[in-house]
């Protein structure tokens, strides 16, 4: 298995899945706040503690994340475009 399969493989899927967070489409950024509130809340509730929830990451935050992770996306896809060449 070649750099560059590897490198085509990984890529789009990291480009694809950072810029559907990173532009919110379908509401992924704020889905993965919402789900992240929750999980807070449960494991808060397995603990015994019944009080206001801790601070969770904002989806501007995950925003963020997503942007820096389609970014490396793009690098390795045209990094595994160069190796074909």
């Amino acid at each position: 298995m070649s750099l560059a399969t590897v490198l085509l493989t990984i890529g789009p899927v990291a480009l694809v899945a950072g810029a559907t967070v990173a532009l919110n489409v379908r509401g992924s950024a704020d889905g993965l706040e919402r789900w992240a509130t929750g999980n807070q809340q449960r494991a808060m509730h397995a603990r015994g503690d019944l009080g206001p929830p801790e601070r969770v990451p904002s989806a501007q935050f995950y925003r963020y994340l997503a942007t820096l992770i389609g970014f490396g996306g793009l690098v390795f896809t045209l990094g595994g475009l160069l190796e074909l060449a």
